[in-house]
């Protein structure tokens, strides 16, 4: 008796199919690469500082305000760019012409001297703006 060759799978039909499952694993996997990449290109308006702790912290939440920071080497960031004091004088004068009710939040390093913090609040209230706070991070924030 001859022995029949043959596939045991089905004969091959006229036409073609496209299977959905591998192209949803690759769409997902595309997604997933887009958002980290996305995520890695943020930048932030903050300089990063090692904030001092404070048992009675709150957090300020406004509109109209100011963000600078003093570094540990005494270099003042306005919203996270490098700006010298004469500079800082004069955008801080515009800003308070231009809105009565701003905020200044001055943000040091932990280590950075008490002088060069001075200095910085001292230039903000030469330029007329009386509300400044200092932020800090509460002791139980990581």
């Amino acid at each position: 008796m001859p022995v029949k060759l043959g596939s045991k799978l089905p004969p091959a039909s006229s036409e073609a199919r496209i299977e959905i499952i591998p192209l949803i694993d690759i769409m997902f996997f595309l997604l997933a690469a887009f958002m980290l990449v996305s995520l890695s290109m943020v930048h932030p308006k903050t300089v990063k500082v090692n904030l001092p702790t404070a048992t009675t912290a709150t957090s300020d939440n406004q509109k109209n305000l100011v963000s600078l920071t003093v570094s540990k080497a005494g270099l003042a960031f306005l919203d996270g760019k490098p700006v010298g004091e004469h500079e800082l004088f004069q955008i801080l004068s515009a800003r308070r012409q231009a809105d009565a009710t701003l905020h200044v939040t001055i943000s040091g390093d932990e280590d950075a001297r008490h002088r060069d913090m001075m200095r910085i609040l001292d230039l903000v209230r030469s330029a007329g703006i009386q509300q400044v706070t200092f932020e800090t991070k509460s002791i139980a924030s990581p």
